[in-house]
């Protein structure tokens, strides 16, 4: 089970019901982080620039992303599912996979599917009266399947895809609807005369051809059948920031007031998450979108935010990053382990 909660509208209940972009005004730079169902019938997508929005959606209201509300949110709402005693996998801070098999035994696995039903209604219920926030629930065997029922009746939708109807279910999808079908293999496979997941259940030919060693799970994935797991480490793999500038900049003093902003919130969530990082990385983006990245390994973990900033500031003027102006730059730290003792002192 695949459970989506939209957190956009509850921090200002004015907001609700209209096209709401969430991200840099259009007047400037900046991406659309998220955006309301309102806002998406404009054509307003994620990762979208910001002066492409604006036109898009010319009543849209644009309003700066509150992640820390954000988060405070997906924790008291992540709770009330993990108070099934399900196993839980959080995807993102507004989505998660649920494993209920548990609770939900029976003779054939859509018997058992149809016992998970009660279970999703009651986390909906609880989820509108405790967060005022509604909550789109997919049911399904499998990861595949459930992220596809959670996706098809949005907002506040409940779909189940049984196991003897999942294929036809799939049928009419594009094949841009299955996992690891991105922008670039659906060129490919829209250039081979396979448009929907209809199509590539009734091909005939060989698809390694076309898609490589991906072939046979794509195959699988075509027919509803997905073994993945759910991947419940709750390990953190990096911590990092960036910032767009207004205006493309060289200005030493506006780089290094931002790289220290940047260690400054990595240090604290270090803190918070009690770890020390062994790799720093640096990202810069130039005025023709040309992107670079370049890191450091040291033996000792850091935490302090002075040693993180130093490394960034290293790795600008090793590599001369800032040859010309920056139109945005990211810091960020890697290979995450508890700290064991005094950090590498850096000269």
């Amino acid at each position: 089970m695949v459970c989506q909660c939209p957190l956009d509208g509850l921090l200002n209940p004015a907001l609700l019901g209209k096209s709401v972009i969430v991200g840099a005004p259009p007047t400037q730079r900046g991406v659309v982080c998220a955006a309301s169902y309102e806002a998406r019938k404009f054509g307003v997508r994620s990762a979208m620039a910001s002066i492409t929005a604006g036109p898009l959606c010319p009543k849209g209201v644009f309003v700066r992303p509150r992640m820390d509300a954000y988060r405070e949110e997906s924790r008291r709402i992540m709770e009330i599912i993990a108070g099934t005693g399900a196993i839980v996998e959080q995807m993102s801070v507004d989505e998660a996979y649920v494993d209920l098999s548990a609770f939900c035994q029976a003779e054939d696995t859509d018997a058992s599917l149809q016992k998970a039903l009660p279970i999703a209604q009651e986390l909906k219920r609880r989820i509108k009266v405790e967060r005022s926030l509604s909550a789109t629930i997919g049911i399904a065997a499998n990861k595949l399947l459930a992220k596809l029922a959670s996706d098809h009746q949005k907002p506040d939708g409940l779909t189940l895809i049984t196991e003897k109807d999942k294929v036809q279910f799939l049928r009419p999808l594009p094949v841009r609807a299955l996992y690891g079908v991105g922008k670039v293999t659906e060129q490919v496979l829209n250039g081979a005369g396979i448009k929907s997941i209809g199509d590539l259940q009734d091909y005939r030919g060989d698809l390694r051809a076309i898609v490589g060693s991906f072939a046979g799970q794509l195959k699988s994935f075509a027919f509803g059948e997905d073994d993945r797991p759910l991947e419940l480490g709750d390990e953190i793999k990096s911590i990092s920031g960036e910032e767009t500038f207004l205006q493309d900049t060289e200005d030493r003093k506006i780089l290094r007031r931002c790289l220290m902003e940047q260690a400054d919130d990595i240090s604290r969530r270090l803190k918070r998450k009690q770890l020390g990082a062994h790799t720093v990385q640096v990202k810069v983006r130039y005025g023709d979108f040309t992107t670079l990245t370049r890191q450091i390994t040291v033996e000792e973990p850091l935490t302090e935010a002075k040693e993180i900033y130093r490394l960034g500031c290293f790795l600008l003027g090793r590599e001369k990053l800032v040859s010309r102006p920056l139109r945005l730059l990211g810091l960020g730290v890697s290979s995450l382990r508890e700290p064991t003792g005094q950090q590498l002192s850096l000269l």
